[in-house]
């Protein structure tokens, strides 16, 4: 009788967490005045002053938005500059 042969061979099918991108989420707080979260999306991120009002009444009015996605280490990034900015954030894989 033949042993099984067992395969280091992955099915395509098959997910990898290393390929889903890790996104920030900025939190709504009650301190953050929202012209203050408007002007930190656009100075750490660079956003337009209509993307970045879209993004700070996304946080105000449902609680929380994506600020910003990518690699793991980008986002832990953009997460310790929120921070230090006064903003609650958070990022988890997409």
């Amino acid at each position: 009788m033949e042993a099984p042969i067992e395969s280091d061979v992955v099915d395509a099918g098959e997910e990898f967490d290393h390929d889903r991108p890790w996104v920030v989420l900025v939190w709504n707080d009650p301190i953050n005045l929202m012209s203050y979260v408007t002007l930190v999306l656009r100075k750490l991120f660079g956003y337009s002053e209509a993307e970045a009002t879209r993004m700070m009444l996304q946080v105000h009015n449902e609680g929380k938005a994506v600020v910003s996605s990518g690699e793991k280490e980008k986002a832990e990034f953009d997460v310790a500059r929120l921070h230090a900015h006064g903003l609650w954030a958070t990022l988890r894989q997409d």
